[in-house]
């Protein structure tokens, strides 16, 4: 069909110094708060911004641009699979080839630096000939996207302690300074690549340390790999918590790993670590989601809530109540991981992943959507039982929201799905569970003021929203289904004893549900397959709908449906093909892997 993007046979094509696109679901993803890479199973690292998310790529390969980091072996015979370590994004890749078995590990370093970044590979041997095992490498930093070159490769000893030394190749461009430590054998080739080769024999392992830094940078750090990666291991297991009593232990810890690895030391959470992948070929929905969304941040947030007051949760509070404070009723519902303004969306004229484009910088971050203030409440009331509302300034930020919401609420807006401006049913429902959710957690003569204006909006709304058949329009003016009003009836806006919400639910899985799988909404007159992909995030939402309504069996079938749509990965991006089995959009999305938790830990409740 021609409708969807290509899958991994048709997709891969020469790319610019003989790399090849992989099927999205093929990717693995390292991140350690400030960026994220990509690396596919051929142990091509084709994704890296530096020195953060926003920033211009260093290795953009992913979307039509250049530069590589390759560590694989040199046999041209041979398959790897790989993992995770257990609650960390450590990976680890098996290389299986004619006579030899090798290991990678693969990792950003941790504790993370805004200017710093460094990329741990470790190449290890398990079985090999006498001979032993032969690797390839290849470094080919384009800082720029490609288009500001580096200077000169420079290789000097470095001091790695009492009477020893190291060499490094080091390299300046695009206002970046990169080094690299564990390859003597390379050389600069005519393209101003690093390449060589080197062998390991059985029970040998080499370290490959990259470290990319601003030139702003005051110093650069140390490369030595056993103290790298010592601290990194541990930093991951005491971020991470323990989700045994879930009812998707690996998932959930996997989850939350990835959350982290998306969430900046400012607080800020990206939505994705990438741009400008597919949603649906060829039809121009490509964004960039290097940014942090509040909703998808309060979606984290609400997640790690249900499990316990792990520092996730103090991460989104403490991010989108600066948000609020500073912007009041012109609050953006995305940002820059440290606050700052979106930019404006431009083309870098790259050609872009096969059926996407090369388009950096959101159109969203201009937009006004109102159940932004909704999902905000509802965090500050998931978050209420570990103390959050005695915080002074989130105490303000919550006056401000109620405030903006009193302001705001009848204002046409652009909503859940950035869409044009209209009077969308997801937000003002929204906004009705936040305020209810807050007014529980508050004393009660504080309850009074949020409690009323809800009773006011879920009133009009129902006048305006609710068809006669007692089923949720999608707005006031559109009385199709939209999928988006499963969350807030999960979330308990509705009395437990009104028949709309079941309603509701029946008319989404009638109307836009397929083969398990949960679509948005109807966009024209096509199946629901060839105008875009199931929305992972929608069918986790009927999952946590289905069992606030109390039908427990029917949340773990609609769970265990959508939590299987990932890769040999294991992580999900925003929207899933059913009918090729195949990942769509940018990845790895935060929502869906917040909603992939909160299901966790509430099904198993």
């Amino acid at each position: 069909m021609t409708h969807v993007a290509p899958t991994q046979q048709d997709a891969r094509r020469d790319g610019p110094d003989g790399t090849e696109p992989w099927a999205l679901r093929e990717y693995a993803f390292l991140g350690d708060g400030e960026r994220g890479a990509l690396v596919s199973p051929r142990g091509e690292l084709v994704w890296l911004c530096a020195p953060r998310w926003d920033s211009d790529a260093v290795f953009s390969q992913l979307i039509g641009g250049q530069g590589q980091y390759t560590v694989r072996p040199a046999d041209h015979w041979q398959i790897s699979g790989g993992f995770y370590e257990n609650g960390a994004l450590v990976r680890v890749s098996r290389w299986v080839t004619s006579q030899a078995v090798l290991l990678t590990r693969e990792a950003l370093a941790l504790p993370s630096d805004p200017e710093r970044l460094v990329l741990l590979r470790q190449v290890s041997v398990e079985r090999a000939p006498a001979s032993g095992a032969g690797v390839t490498m290849v470094l080919d930093p384009r800082p720029g996207f490609g288009h500001a070159p580096l200077s000169g490769w420079q290789r000097a000893e470095e001091p790695t302690g009492p009477g020893g030394s190291t060499p490094v190749w080091t390299a300046t461009g695009g206002g970046l300074r990169v080094r690299w430590s564990g390859a003597p054998e390379a050389r600069p080739d005519v393209d101003g690549a690093l390449r060589g080769t080197f062998t390991l024999r059985e029970g040998e392992q080499r370290d490959l340390v990259l470290e990319i830094s601003t030139e702003r940078a005051a110093s650069t750090g140390s490369l030595e790999a056993r103290g790298l990666w010592e601290e990194t291991q541990r930093r991951w297991r005491q971020v991470v918590p323990d989700c045994d009593s879930t009812i998707a232990p690996g998932d959930a810890r996997k989850a939350y790993a990835v959350l982290h690895g998306l969430t900046s030391n400012a607080g800020g959470m990206v939505a994705a670590a990438t741009t400008s992948l597919p949603e649906h070929a060829g039809e121009g929905r490509n964004y960039d989601y290097r940014y942090a969304w509040l909703r998808d941040q309060s979606y984290a947030g609400i997640a790690v809530a249900a499990h316990g007051p792990h520092p996730l949760l103090d991460s989104a509070c403490d991010f989108v109540t600066a948000r609020i404070l500073e912007d009041g009723d012109t609050l953006r519902p995305a940002y820059t991981v440290t606050g700052g303004a979106v930019p404006a969306e431009r083309s870098l004229g790259l050609r872009g992943y096969p059926g996407g484009s090369d388009r950096v910088g959101n159109h969203a971050g201009r937009q006004f959507q109102l159940d932004t203030f909704g999902e905000v409440l509802q965090l500050y009331a998931a978050a209420a039982p570990y103390g959050h509302l005695e915080d002074r300034d989130v105490r303000r930020a919550v006056d401000v929201a109620v405030t903006a919401v009193e302001r705001n609420w009848e204002r046409p807006e652009a909503g859940l799905w950035e869409l044009e401006e209209r009077w969308w049913t997801h937000s003002r429902l929204s906004v009705v569970t936040g305020l209810r959710a807050l007014a529980a957690q508050l004393p009660e003569r504080e309850a009074e003021r949020p409690r009323a204006l809800a009773e006011t909006v879920l009133a009009r709304t129902r006048a305006r929203c609710l068809r006669p058949d007692g089923v949720w329009a999608r707005a006031a003016d559109d009385p199709s289904v939209d999928a988006g009003v499963l969350l807030p009836l999960a979330r308990g806006c509705l009395p437990g004893a009104d028949p709309n919400a079941r309603r509701t639910v029946a008319a989404v899985q009638q109307e836009l549900a397929e083969d398990g799988y949960v679509y948005r909404f109807r966009h024209d007159g096509r199946p629901l397959a060839e105008a875009e992909g199931a929305f992972l995030l929608c069918g986790f939402m009927m999952s946590l709908v289905t069992h606030h309504l109390g039908d427990r069996p029917a949340a773990y079938r609609w769970f265990e449906r959508n939590r299987a749509a990932y890769g040999p990965p294991g992580l999900y991006a925003e929207e899933f093909d059913v009918e090729q089995r195949q990942m769509r959009g940018n990845l790895p999305q935060a929502f869906v892997h917040a909603l992939m938790l909160e299901n966790a830990v509430r099904l198993a409740g």
